[in-house]
């Protein structure tokens, strides 16, 4: 299975004979598997590069020891002798809310990470965790939570069934699916267009998938909720709600229609950039469509009303009757990991948000993190509680998060940093530490999070393709030797204390479920069923997750289906799969609808006479390309060769105001800082609004990148404003940042 994104493709990997290599094999090709049972053969440019990463001469092979700034190769004792030097003194002396945790987006494709992460959080005992989720998806999240009692609770666009697909903020054709795990996004696109379906994309920009699809609305950045709620209002002004038989599992209906009433499609008309005619059209070809959906994504939740955008979603979903149903809005049956498959069907405690606030703004906690646009400050910003010590997992926040060149100034005042990264990137050039985990092909596979939100119910398990080296530690292996060193348990200690205590806890969790299929058996029994054949680390994790997912399937069964298991469509799951206090949908959240308030004043503000100053100020939004995955994916030089993709995009009109010239440079600045990049000229992005890519800017003095420093490109986030946040999410807002261009100086 692919690691490397969301869609969750299978590859048939071929070896050769390689004399001198570990295990004597090497990658000879890597193509799609046709005989996947969810992928059938698809694969992208990306999936086939899993052996340039492997053999990167970039890739770190041992740990990292920076003596006298300088970074000099160690054993793995040495290395977790030299953390322990300097990270519990660090603990002792300040506090364990000294340390600060961040985890990166790769951890999220990495069995070994989700599973041993979190011990280690745990263990490290902070408050001060950080992760991309701020910068990604965490206003899905927490409208997910509200709404259904789990933050990964989230309905899917049952794409392959659907008549009619309103797409906002998400462009598939280059970065596949996301928050809806699905191989070949552009042939389901295309296969629904071709059975007579309508597939209408919300969006500045005229992407790959607006081409595609038989509307493109171009709405102005961040203006989504107006939009979905305008729609709303359109729904209820002219008797098309209709929840269709999930009406009786919906609370609140009356009090979101009320809060509606005021937005209609006149009054959103400007601050939207959509006609009133079309807002009305859309509702309508919405509530009449046999089956549709309403999907959004990264455009969406990046942006000022981010949260407020995510729940109009599934307000829309449901108030259609579309949600939980066939061709609609549907939540996938995982077979392991989930929570919305464990306990007492249909109630739980649902989520608890904003239970403390970062020290320096007061920002808010959502599901046990901080913003990541407040880490910078918490480093540079003397005081109790101050950050001195900093973990990173599979991250690299100098790149991907806001104001880049705050945190990049930040780390060096550091006491102690720990890294668990391949690469001397960005971020990782300022560690003290870096312990590198193997490459993908050398790890299990399973995507435990992510076939949490597939639209169709699959299970796929990967073993590794290559053995490790003689000495090296796996990735969970690192996670778990950290772990016992912050709990002063010493730099050699056996990591089988850490991993016999994280099964026992999941053991002793299923054998108290009165619903689950180990109830009431002796834990001792379980853990010695789990552990034959000398089964151990998140294989037999895994295992437990999956004998007491829905299916009852064994990891046994998943390695004798290497193509996979097709566990079928999703299906209706209405209530048993809520978990909130209530057993409701809980369609007006209280957070929610008191947010709706800042929508209402924002509505109000932005009347024509206020927008815009006439003397070049822009907003600036980002954007996806097929070949890149964030930021780690630029030192293959097959994905970055050719035509220059780190452009500024600009319209037409814009650039002949603002004097910009094709193929010159233009300063891009805003209040966080300043870029020059190449100028792009095209019409493809409405006037107005600029363009630059994520996750460039590899010419960092001290990064050992060579093929990413080829072709460097520009960090878009040294323009993102960390003031700038969601206040229900804590998400920084990276779409519709106001800035200011000009030809570059010279």
């Amino acid at each position: 299975m692919c690691p490397l994104c969301e869609a969750g493709c299978g590859l048939e990997i071929t070896l050769e004979p390689a004399p001198g290599a570990v295990g004597g094999e090497r990658v000879k090709r890597i193509r799609g598997d046709r005989d996947d049972v969810f992928s059938h053969g698809y694969i992208c440019p990306k999936g086939s590069t899993l052996k340039q990463l492997h053999e990167d001469p970039d890739w770190l092979r041992q740990p990292m020891v920076k003596r006298d700034g300088r970074f000099v190769a160690v054993t793995w004792d040495e290395a977790f002798a030299e953390v322990e030097r300097l990270l519990l003194p660090v603990v002792e002396a300040h506090g364990r809310d000294a340390v600060a945790v961040y985890l990166g987006n790769p951890s999220a494709h990495s069995l070994g990470a989700l599973l041993f992460g979190r011990p280690l959080v745990r263990a490290l005992g902070t408050t001060n965790v950080y992760s991309a989720s701020t910068v990604d998806q965490r206003p899905k999240e927490v409208s997910s939570g509200l709404m259904f009692g789990g933050g990964l609770t989230v309905p899917v666009p049952d794409i392959d069934r659907t008549d009619y697909l309103l797409m906002l903020g998400a462009n598939p054709f280059a970065s596949n699916g996301s928050l809806a795990t699905a191989p070949d996004w552009p042939g389901r696109i295309e296969a629904l267009v071709e059975r007579g379906g309508q597939l209408v994309v919300v969006d500045p920009r005229r992407t790959k998938t607006a081409e595609a699809a038989t509307e493109h609305v171009a709405i102005k950045p961040g203006a989504d909720a107006f939009l979905l709620l305008a729609m709303v209002q359109v729904l209820a002004a002219e008797g098309l709600v209709d929840p269709g038989p999930i009406a009786e599992y919906l609370a609140g209906v009356d009090e979101v229609l009320a809060v509606a009433a005021d937005f209609t499609p006149e009054a959103v008309e400007y601050v939207t950039g959509v006609e009133a005619d079309t807002i009305r059209r859309l509702a309508r070809e919405l509530a009449a469509a046999p089956r549709a959906a309403v999907y959004g994504r990264i455009g969406t939740t990046v942006a000022e009303f981010g949260t407020i955008t995510s729940w109009l979603v599934d307000v829309l979903n449901a108030l259609t009757g579309n949600l939980d149903r066939p061709g609609g809005a549907m939540f996938t049956k995982a077979a392991a990991g989930s929570s919305n498959t464990r306990g007492t069907p249909r109630y739980g405690r649902g989520v608890r948000l904003h239970r403390r606030h970062s020290r320096v703004r007061g920002a808010p906690e959502t599901l046990g993190e901080l913003p990541c646009a407040c880490l910078a400050e918490e480093i540079d910003t003397p005081g109790e509680g101050q950050v001195r010590a900093l973990v990173t997992i599979a991250g690299n926040p100098v790149v991907s998060t806001p104001n880049a060149g705050r945190l990049d100034a930040a780390l060096p005042m550091l006491d102690c940093f720990v890294a668990v990264d391949p690469y001397i990137n960005e971020t990782t050039r300022h560690a003290h530490v870096i312990l590198p985990p193997p490459s993908a092909l050398q790890k299990g596979h399973y995507d435990l999070a992510l076939l949490q939100l597939a639209i169709r119910n699959v299970a796929h398990y990967s073993p590794p393709v290559l053995p490790l080296a003689e000495g090296q530690l796996d990735e969970w292996e690192v996670l778990a030797r950290l772990a016992l060193v912050v709990q002063g348990l010493g730099a050699t200690a056996d990591v089988a204390l850490v991993d016999d205590l994280v099964l026992r806890t999941l053991v002793d969790a299923a054998v108290a479920d009165e619903s689950g299929p180990f109830a009431g058996r002796d834990s001792d029994e379980v853990v010695a069923l789990l552990s034959e054949g000398g089964r151990r680390g998140p294989e037999r994790i895994l295992d437990l997750m999956l004998r007491t997912g829905p299916y009852g399937l064994t990891l046994d069964e998943l390695v004798d289906q290497p193509h996979g298991i097709d566990l079928g469509p999703l299906e209706p799951r209405l209530p048993d799969v809520l978990r909130t206090p209530s057993g409701m949908v809980e369609l007006a959240p209280e957070l929610i609808m008191g947010d709706v308030a800042r929508l209402a004043t924002a509505l109000a503000e932005r009347t024509p006479g206020a927008q815009g100053n006439g003397n070049g100020q822009l907003v600036l939004i980002g954007r996806r390309d097929l070949r890149s995955n964030n930021s780690w994916m630029h030192n293959v030089e097959v994905l970055v060769k050719g035509k220059a993709r780190c452009t500024l995009h600009v319209h037409p009109d814009d650039a002949t105001r603002l004097g910009l010239v094709d193929g010159a440079g233009a300063d891009v600045s805003s209040r966080a800082g300043k870029v020059t990049v190449p100028v792009e000229v095209t019409d493809a992005i409405r006037p107005g609004v600029v363009s630059i890519p994520h996750g460039w800017g590899h010419d960092m003095e001290g990064a050992e990148l060579s093929v990413a420093r080829r072709y460097a490109g520009v960090n878009s986030n040294l323009l993102a404003d960390e003031e700038l946040l969601d206040p229900l999410s804590g998400t920084a807002v990276l779409n519709g940042i106001p800035v200011a261009v000009a030809p570059a100086a010279g």
